[in-house]
């Protein structure tokens, strides 16, 4: 006799922000500039791409690695901050990357899906893939849940 298939895990977020308003809270903000879209939320991943061009080029051409953790940790943040009541928020306390394929050109999209989301503290993984979907960067991005500060 077969056994049943596992239940699907409890999606971890709480938000039901669409994305519309994920990306109306880039505006006037570092995401901006860079071009960064969020353009998927799945039960348990949330995913935006950003544009390889000179807005997003180190001086030899190649998608700069602190544009790569920008965008790491924008998807990351973001999809913390969709797992907590509207009285937390999440503010990064470390984030690590590793560059491990070279772009030139076109669009990269990060997908970040959490590894831990606790009471004080959340870690998430970012993998960024070129349009192919080689890995171009893996990031870990640690989260400390605070209070919500007045006006945010």
């Amino acid at each position: 006799m077969k056994a049943d298939p596992p239940a699907p895990a409890a999606s971890p977020f709480r938000s039901r922000l669409d994305l519309d308003a994920l990306n109306a809270l880039s505006r006037g903000t570092a995401m901006a500039p860079l071009g960064i879209v969020f353009t998927e939320i799945g039960h348990d991943f949330l995913r935006a791409t950003m544009p390889v061009d000179a807005r997003t080029h180190q001086p030899y051409g190649l998608l700069h690695g602190g544009a790569s953790a920008l965008l790491a940790e924008t998807v990351g943040s973001t999809a913390g901050m969709l797992t907590l009541d509207d009285d937390r928020a999440c503010v990064g306390l470390e984030i690590n990357a590793n560059h491990l394929r070279a772009v030139r050109r076109g669009v990269v999209t990060a997908t970040a899906r959490p590894f831990h989301v606790g009471r004080q503290t959340q870690v998430w993984e970012i993998r960024i893939e070129d349009e192919s979907g080689r890995l171009v960067c893996v990031s870990r991005l640690t989260l400390a849940v605070i209070p919500r500060p007045p006006g945010v």
